[in-house]
């Protein structure tokens, strides 16, 4: 396991922080990590066009920034993965993720997602509702959802398994991992911190 001492001391560490830098793939200039994100549960069926929150349908289809309904029967809400970067100073690599909830614990969470007021919410269980490039298949993990307060989006503990995403989000992954990840993911930031 790397320390603190030692990614502190890798050049590239350094670079991704330092001072902005454009990343090779999406041409965006980038100071510091940025996390990735999926834009919808994998179960949607449709593209990625986004409603008001406001004009939430819970009978039919409806997909906004933070909220999914399926036929009316299936609900899910955007949540935060994050991954500790092993000697990163408690840095972590984050994925906005897609969870499922049951109809009661989505109304709630509804209820209370203008006043900002949720720490006193959840945890509740879900099912993970995307699949991660880089891992083998990640729907449909067990997570459990812990809503926060502020209008933060809940973060998302996987159960602990064998799965290496439920792995490395109890252990931690290296730096090394975070740009494999990224560039399998389409950010290949490697060239950007080597100049």
């Amino acid at each position: 396991m790397q320390g603190d001492a030692d990614l502190a001391n890798d050049p590239r560490w350094r670079r991704l922080w330092d001072r902005p830098w454009t990343c090779s793939q999406c041409n965006e200039v980038h100071q510091g990590l940025f996390d990735l994100a999926f834009g919808k549960p994998e179960q949607w069926p449709g593209d990625e066009d986004k409603a008001p929150n406001s004009t939430l349908d819970l009978n039919g289809n409806f997909l906004s920034e933070d909220f999914c309904v399926l036929q009316g029967q299936h609900f899910f809400v955007r949540a935060v993965l994050e991954l500790p970067i092993l000697g990163g100073g408690g840095e972590r690599f984050g994925f906005g993720v897609w969870s499922t909830l049951s109809r009661d614990n989505f109304l709630r969470y509804v209820e209370t997602f203008d006043s900002g007021e949720q720490d006193g919410l959840g945890p509740w269980f879900g099912w993970f509702s995307n699949r991660f490039k880089g891992y083998p298949e990640t729907q449909a993990l067990k997570c459990h959802l812990h809503p926060l307060s502020g209008r933060q989006r809940p973060r998302v503990l996987l159960e602990p398994t064998s799965h290496p995403l439920a792995v490395e989000q109890q252990h931690g992954i290296t730096f090394d991992r975070v740009l494999e990840l990224l560039a399998i993911n389409g950010h290949d930031i490697r060239p950007s911190l080597s100049d």
